[in-house]
């Protein structure tokens, strides 16, 4: 099946663009679902979870302390790749199998961390990025989560840099500080047709990179 790499930063709008592509025919495949579903109470991460990070990393129904945990790994580097090594060959399982499972017009990973990997480019027919500036971002996420702006930009550091993301796409869908909804939305429905296209050469047996 012809494949999206859908990537951006934090606050990017990449959710959004994904909800579209859904409700338009892709089949969607968003590894930061998964990694809540794995972290969830009696989720596959939560032993491992408990065993190295201890009680303090649990909350009361059982489910892994985001807020807690998210401090730890953003605050100390060796933290995050712990917990990374934890839940990424998990997120990977699930991954494989529901994209084995999948039926659409095309599908769509959506991979936050797509870019920091190094490896996803190869593995679909198009990297597509959401784009837009730091400062968007930032206030867009205290907005809808009220963190502060130093664990926003924490954040964003432990992220790939603008730069390194538009070097990396072969799409890129722009929602910067001046896009309206209606506007991010008929951007992503040019896009979204154009794969559209590219899908339905794939299925007939002709190449789908220019």
């Amino acid at each position: 099946m012809f494949s999206i790499g859908l990537t951006g930063g934090i606050g990017s709008g990449k959710s959004q663009v994904a909800d579209w592509l859904g409700q338009w025919g892709a089949a969607v495949i968003d590894t930061d679902l998964i990694a809540h579903e794995l972290t969830a109470p009696g989720g596959g991460a939560m032993a491992a979870v408990r065993a190295r990070f201890g009680n303090a990393a649990i909350r009361a129904d059982g489910g892994m302390d985001r807020d807690w945990m998210r401090k730890q790994a953003f605050g100390d580097p060796a933290v995050r790749h712990e917990l990374e090594s934890i839940v990424h060959s998990l997120i990977e399982q699930t991954l494989r199998a529901r994209a084995a499972q999948a039926s659409g017009l095309y599908l769509v990973f959506v991979v936050p961390l797509l870019v920091e990997s190094g490896r996803w480019h190869s593995q679909v027919d198009r990297v597509c990025v959401v784009d837009c500036d730091a400062e968007t971002q930032i206030r867009r996420v205290q907005a809808r989560s009220g963190l502060t702006r130093d664990t926003i930009e924490r954040i964003m550091t432990a992220q790939a840099s603008r730069e390194n993301r538009l070097a990396a796409a072969d799409d890129v869908i722009l929602n910067d500080g001046t896009t309206d909804l209606d506007t991010l939305r008929a951007r992503t429905r040019g896009f979204h047709d154009g794969w559209c296209g590219r899908a339905a050469r794939c299925i007939a047996g002709h190449p789908t990179h220019e």
